[in-house]
């Protein structure tokens, strides 16, 4: 919280959880109903102890009431290759990552990470309106300065980014990719601090129940 300089937020990176492709179940009912008739602990790929996608499988593990194998890989991608390729059952990952495997056909999706809807796939229930009522993961993205920066160079980076997330191919380039662009009253020093603050709150117990660290 103190060692940074805070610029803004700058966009909203809605998840997915998703399966493999030859998993019998098409959505969460359906999954839930796998869980109960399948003796084998399912599992659930990641990129590492910390990532985004692991602090989203614990959420969903935590809110299914399931246990699961972690699989931890080094990166997003040998993880996805691992799920096309049926060797583990589940990844929840960003929808910059996962939308074209959805709409080619080749995964199953659980469900859409955010409480709405989102407009890259409109078709894709969200897991809340499927009854797992709040759950909500969402990748975002801040801007930072070092810390001591002087005011008048982070004023004008302040302005600079809000001009950015005006800019319509911007708007255009992040929504192709799944991606949100925050309103402008977010892309502020206030705004990215409170976020924090926020995200904290709600993953701080989570990972300390764990008892696992990044490194």
């Amino acid at each position: 919280m103190t060692d940074f300089e805070y610029i803004g937020e700058v966009a909203d990176v809605p998840m997915t959880v998703i399966a493999r492709g030859n998993l019998p179940a098409n959505n969460l009912k359906e999954f839930l109903a796998y869980l109960k008739s399948n003796k084998d602990k399912p599992s659930y790929a990641h990129s590492g102890v910390g990532a985004a996608s692991y602090l989203c499988g614990l959420l969903f593990v935590s809110a299914i009431q399931t246990e699961f194998t972690s699989v931890p890989y080094k990166s997003t991608g040998p993880a996805m290759n691992d799920l096309l390729g049926g060797r583990v059952d589940l990844l929840c990952d960003q929808t910059i990552t996962t939308s074209g495997h959805i709409k080619s056909g080749k995964v199953k999706v659980i469900g859409v990470t955010t409480t709405t809807r989102i407009a890259s796939l409109p078709d894709i229930p969200t897991l809340d309106e499927q009854g797992l009522t709040g759950f909500e993961v969402v990748v975002w993205w801040g801007v930072y300065a070092p810390k001591g920066t002087p005011k008048p160079a982070l004023d004008r980076l302040v302005s600079a980014l809000q001009d950015a997330i005006k800019d319509v191919d911007l708007r255009t380039n992040l929504a192709n990719v799944g991606a949100e662009p925050v309103a402008l009253n977010r892309a502020t020093p206030d705004a990215l601090g409170a976020r924090l603050r926020t995200e904290i709150g709600k993953w701080g117990p989570i990972i300390k129940n764990t008892g696992q660290y990044a490194d």
